[in-house]
């Protein structure tokens, strides 16, 4: 493809980082990128505690059995996301239920929310898709009103802030994906994020297969093996170390969509409300699903890589056993496009995507 879709900017200190780890020998997960991340990070968030893990999904994993989720628990989250933002709830034995979405911002609607609360709901799990921030003011109320933890899932939200602060550090406990499309990554990697100190313990103890610390290889829980390496933390501090140019780069790359496509049919994610969107992904809705397909194929053709957005979750294999209508949610799934979006794109390319577009739409 001329233009992928995404693709990691690694122009720092990776390099430098991860020769220090082979050359010291320091490449499990022993070793001071891990602390170095770690501390780091927290402060960027600003939260007191960050643990580093191998994944993403494995940090929504850790954090919902730090908080003693499991068999019958139910925990809201919106259908609208990437399949991980549910699978590990799942996993643990709990109910996870589906809630709609908000047209305009894409995120959670608090109103379904709050109508799919039960005596069994334990838990919101919030995802701030796309980069754009969920309503946290609304959510926030909502969790403290019924006594609900709140999980942030920023995976594809790292530096964006609601009402000047930075998701992650509203919730009870927070998770971070730095996969290789993320803002900042390590190829494979996630954090877990908290302000309590039990709750921060509780996650460490169970991230190292629950090892005690007063006697060799003995274990008082059934745990995890959930550790972030030093090589993963070496890449993902020299990322860090270029968060804000990555985060004002794409942010232009928005910017610059919306300007040479303001006259055709695509509706662009933009920012609602008093938010930082970093747009992970530059996300449009088409005019409809077939109008999808064709766009996509016709920029294919031109060596220019797209993705849908995410299929809804309550409609996949695992979780349709009962019928269930999101129609704000489905709309979305059904219409969107991801254009490529990462950090090294010039104006000069994103001018030659648009003119691509602008010809399948006649402009």
């Amino acid at each position: 493809m001329r233009y992928p879709v995404y693709q990691p900017s690694l122009t720092g200190n990776e390099k430098k980082y991860v020769n220090e780890c082979l050359d010291t020998s320091w490449i499990s997960s022993k070793g001071h990128f891990v602390n170095d991340f770690e501390k780091s990070f927290a402060e960027f968030i600003g939260v007191k505690h960050a643990t580093g893990v191998c994944n993403g999904t494995v940090a929504i994993h850790l954090a919902a059995a730090a908080l003693g989720l499991g068999d019958g628990d139910e925990v809201i989250c919106p259908s609208f996301t990437y399949i991980a933002s549910a699978n590990p709830f799942t996993q643990l034995g709990c109910k996870v239920v589906f809630c709609d979405s908000l047209a305009d911002s894409w995120q959670m609607d608090p109103k379904d929310v709050e109508a799919k609360i039960t005596p069994a709901t334990k838990a919101l799990m919030v995802v701030h898709l796309y980069g754009h921030p969920a309503n946290m003011e609304s959510l926030c109320q909502i969790a403290k009103k019924h006594h609900l933890f709140l999980i942030e899932d920023c995976a594809e939200a790292i530096g964006s802030q609601y009402k000047g602060k930075m998701v992650g550090s509203f919730g009870d406990i927070a998770c971070f994906s730095f996969f290789g499309n993320k803002t900042i990554t390590c190829g494979e990697g996630g954090m877990v994020l908290c302000n309590n100190d039990e709750l921060y313990e509780r996650a460490k103890h169970l991230k190292g297969q629950g090892v005690v610390s007063y006697r060799e290889y003995w274990h008082d829980v059934v745990a995890y093996n959930y550790r972030m390496t030093n090589i993963q933390a070496a890449i993902g501090l020299a990322q860090l170390e270029q968060a804000e140019k990555f985060i004002a780069a794409k942010r232009q790359i928005a910017k610059w969509y919306m300007e040479e496509l303001s006259d055709t049919p695509l509706v662009f994610q933009k920012a609602i409300g008093d938010v930082t969107h970093t747009f992970w992904m530059i996300s449009a809705l088409t005019k409809s699903p077939e109008d999808r397909v064709n766009l996509r194929e016709t920029l294919k053709v031109a060596g220019i890589e797209t993705r849908p957005t995410f299929p809804c979750v309550h409609q996949m294999p695992a979780y349709n056993k009962r019928f269930e209508c999101l129609p704000v949610a489905e709309d979305l799934s059904a219409r969107g496009i991801n254009l490529p979006s990462y950090p090294a794109l010039t104006h000069d390319d994103v001018v030659a995507i648009c003119k691509v577009i602008k010809g399948y739409y006649g402009k």
